[in-house]
């Protein structure tokens, strides 16, 4: 820093350290925050499944009530028959 004075000199030398700690704190944030948004995206790809496999086994579900009203019917016709 030539040609500054002493306080001019001094104030940019603490201007330049404060601006290196916040340009190294917001790197950080930046790599903090991208590992919580993983964890965040690892939850909701778990959301997601647990979602798909609730759907299915509410189609299930009702996919088996069909399948009991079948039988049961198909039961009362071979009861009647007998």
């Amino acid at each position: 820093m030539t040609n500054m004075t002493p306080d001019l000199d001094r104030i940019s030398t603490e201007l330049s350290r404060a601006r290196d700690e916040i340009k190294l704190k917001i790197h950080l944030a930046s790599k903090d925050l991208q590992t919580e948004w993983e964890g965040v995206e690892d939850r909701w790809r778990r959301f997601e499944s647990a979602a798909r496999l609730e759907q299915s086994a509410k189609d299930v579900s009702d996919a088996v009530k069909i399948l009991a009203g079948e039988l049961g019917a198909a039961f009362d016709r071979i009861r009647k028959a007998l």
